[in-house]
């Protein structure tokens, strides 16, 4: 999925997106965390780094495959929470 961060408003998701596009480099990959670390109620998701609570609590026993899994599909629910926070965005303007 290709999101450009620049069209993201709120600053922690936009710097998500920024990470993910990095975060296959080298060989240790690094935590998505933005120290919110408040659940959303509706996703499960973290208003920071928008993990769930069981990835943010394995994150250190995962591998680095997993962690990329995990850092694959935070792009994703950026799009899913903006659409949340403006679910009229996506219709016609009048």
């Amino acid at each position: 999925m290709t999101l450009d961060p620049r069209t993201i408003a709120n600053r922690r998701w936009r710097r998500v997106v920024e990470l993910a596009c990095h975060a296959h480099d080298g060989p240790q990959v690094p935590s998505p965390c933005q120290s919110v670390c408040v659940m959303h109620p509706g996703t499960g998701w973290c208003e920071g780094c928008l993990r769930t609570l069981d990835e943010i609590a394995g994150w250190s026993r995962m591998d680095n495959t997993a962690k990329r899994a995990v850092w694959a599909q935070l792009p994703g629910r950026v799009v899913q929470r903006q659409q949340i926070e403006s679910p009229l965005s996506d219709g016609p303007q009048g």
